[in-house]
C-alpha cells in the first residue's frame, strides 16, 4: 500500500516517458496537492532492443519491467500509453487501470527535412517507421513509397533521420508534442488516410488492485468518455488476438450526446487486402461494441489475414 502524502511512479527513462509522468505529476498537484510524487525510473527489455519487437514477445517489451517494480512494492504508480500495452492477454494479475486520461491527438505525423508531404515525394522516398500498421497503410495509399526500419525514441529517430538512414520519418502527433518538437512536423494526416493504433493518444494509471489509497488518489485524473473509448478498443483487440505483426488499427469516439462508435481495419501487411467494419454503439456498452466489431471482421476473414502473418 502507498503511503497517503507520497506515490511513487515508475517510468521508462526515455524523455517521452518521463514527459508523460510530469503531465501526471502536474495534475495530481493541481488535483491533490497534498500529495507529493516520486519517479522511480526503469529501462525496459524494449528500449534496449533495436531489433524486430517479435522477437522480445511484442509490445510486452515496453511493460514487464514496470509491471515488475509495481507489483514488486517498488512503486505504486505506473503510467503507460496504452498503445503499447498488449490487449490480447490480461493485465498481469493483481494489477488495475484506475485512470484513463483525457486523450490527445490520435493521428500520426510525417516529417521531412524540406518540408515535403506524401503525395509531393518522389519514388523510392525512404520513411522511417517499424509500424506494421504503418507499413501496410503507406502500401495502399502511397506505394511509391519506401518503408525501412527504424526503431528509437523519437528524438533518437530524428538524429538517424538527420544522419541519412531515412529520408522521412513517420511519428504520432502525440509523442512529438509531449516532447516539443511539433516544429518538425510537415504533414498531419487525418485518419481516413492513416487510422490510428489501438489506444492512441491515452495515457493510463496502473496500479496494484490491492492499493486502494492510490486508486483513490488517481482515479480523478481520469476521463469518462476515454474509459469507453479504450475498453471499446481494447476488447476489439482482445477479441481479435493480434500480434505485434498484425497490421491492426482503430479508434472509438464518444460523442456529447452519449453515443460511442468504433471504426477498425485489419490488414494484411501488403496492403493487399483490407477489412473495414464500423459500428455505433446504440444501446450496447463499450466491451460489448468492441466485440461487435471484431465479430463483423472476423467474418470478413480477419482471423485468416492474422494467423497468416508471422510471428
Amino acid at each position: 500500500m502507498s503511503s497517503a502524502d507520497l506515490i511513487r511512479i515508475v517510468s521508462r527513462s526515455s524523455p517521452m516517458a518521463l514527459a508523460q509522468v510530469e503531465r501526471v505529476r502536474t495534475e495530481l498537484a493541481a488535483l491533490r496537492p497534498g500529495i507529493r510524487t516520486e519517479v522511480v525510473p526503469v529501462t525496459t527489455s524494449g528500449d534496449r532492443w533495436m531489433g524486430d519487437l517479435s522477437k522480445l514477445g511484442g509490445k510486452g517489451a515496453f511493460t514487464k519491467e514496470v509491471d515488475a517494480a509495481l507489483l514488486a512494492g517498488e512503486a505504486d504508480l505506473a503510467v503507460h500509453c496504452i498503445k503499447d500495452v498488449p490487449a490480447d492477454r490480461p493485465l498481469p494479475a493483481g494489477t488495475v487501470f484506475a485512470a484513463y486520461l483525457k486523450r490527445d491527438d490520435i493521428r500520426d505525423a510525417v516529417i521531412h527535412p524540406e518540408g515535403l508531404t506524401l503525395d509531393q515525394m518522389p519514388e523510392g522516398t525512404r520513411i522511417g517507421t517499424s509500424s506494421v500498421r504503418r507499413v501496410a497503410q503507406l502500401a495502399v495509399t502511397h506505394p511509391h513509397v519506401e518503408c525501412v526500419p527504424m526503431r528509437g525514441n523519437a528524438n533518437r529517430r530524428l538524429e538517424k533521420m538527420a544522419a541519412g538512414d531515412c529520408d522521412a520519418l513517420m511519428l504520432a502527433v502525440s509523442g512529438l508534442e509531449r516532447i516539443d518538437r511539433t516544429d518538425v512536423i510537415s504533414e498531419i494526416l487525418p485518419v481516413e488516410t492513416m487510422c490510428p493504433p489501438i489506444g492512441a493518444g491515452v495515457l493510463g494509471l496502473q496500479c496494484r488492485e490491492d492499493d486502494t489509497t492510490t486508486i483513490d488518489a488517481v482515479a480523478g485524473l481520469g476521463d469518462a468518455d476515454v474509459w469507453k473509448e479504450i475498453t471499446a478498443e481494447r476488447m476489439l483487440l482482445h477479441v481479435l488476438q493480434g500480434h505485434c505483426n498484425s497490421p491492426i488499427a482503430g479508434y472509438a469516439k464518444a460523442e456529447r450526446d452519449g453515443r460511442l462508435s468504433l471504426r477498425a481495419r485489419v490488414f494484411s501487411p501488403d496492403g493487399k487486402t483490407v477489412l473495414d467494419a464500423h459500428e455505433w454503439a446504440g444501446p450496447l456498452d463499450p466491451a460489448t461494441l468492441g466485440t461487435s466489431v471484431a465479430v463483423a471482421l472476423l467474418r470478413q476473414g480477419a482471423r485468416e489475414v492474422i494467423d497468416s502473418i508471422p510471428h
